[in-house]
């Protein structure tokens, strides 16, 4: 494995990792507001934050903007951050910059998580942040059957080119610019590959849940 020049080893605390959950989109592809899709009885939105916020995370932020008050509404009671993205009809590229602004200066890596990936775990995240402190990669992206997911954390070395986005780009551009600084994490768990964007991604996402809810499913 390659051993990449952040290494901090000899740190006797762990770097503190964040997570930006972008919950700002108007969800025109579903015809709905996603975020607030339920599983259980629980919105999508709350399952992620939720998985979030039980990682063990420095710092959660959520960055809303339509839908902003239901959106928050729905994350009441919980440890995270809510900012709101006035622009957040000019694109992805503007929840990254409010949530980016938003993290607190001693934090050093960050996740970028996606609102409607309700399968995600915390112990998913625990074990990308794992990596992450082992091998000091800048980028650590989780894979499944070969097959690039999400959340993906990112060093603060490259807080500036994800500030540099501009419209609707996502983080997506820095995995290409930087292929040589990615860390691939294979996991055994569809959950990073899948994000709501039609009827039957809603479904698998149902299916993932109830194997979540069993006492028998994933950890």
């Amino acid at each position: 494995m390659i051993q990449w020049a952040v290494m901090r080893a000899g740190r006797k605390n762990p770097s503190p990792v964040a997570a930006i959950v972008l919950a700002a989109g108007g969800s025109t592809r579903m015809g709905q507001p996603k975020q607030l899709m339920l599983l259980g009885e629980r919105p999508m939105v709350r399952h992620v934050t939720e998985a979030a916020c039980g990682a063990g995370l420095s710092q959660v932020v959520v960055v809303v903007g339509a839908h902003a008050q239901e959106v928050h509404h729905a994350l009441s009671g919980l440890p995270a951050d809510v900012v709101i993205n006035e622009a957040w009809h000019k694109g992805m590229s503007t929840s990254l910059h409010v949530g980016l602004q938003a993290l607190r200066p001693e934090i050093e890596a960050v996740f970028i998580v996606l609102a409607d990936q309700p399968a995600i775990t915390p112990a998913l995240l625990r074990q990308l942040v794992d990596c992450h402190r082992r091998s000091g990669a800048p980028i650590v992206a989780p894979f499944f059957q070969g097959r690039r997911g999400n959340p993906v954390l990112f060093a603060r070395s490259l807080f500036p080119e994800l500030l540099d986005l501009e419209g609707d780009q996502g983080a997506r551009m820095l995995l290409v610019q930087h292929s040589d600084q990615v860390e691939h994490v294979e996991l055994n768990d569809p959950a990073v590959i899948l994000d709501v964007d039609t009827d039957e991604d809603y479904e698998r996402a149902m299916e993932l849940f109830v194997q979540e809810s069993n006492p028998r499913g994933r950890a």
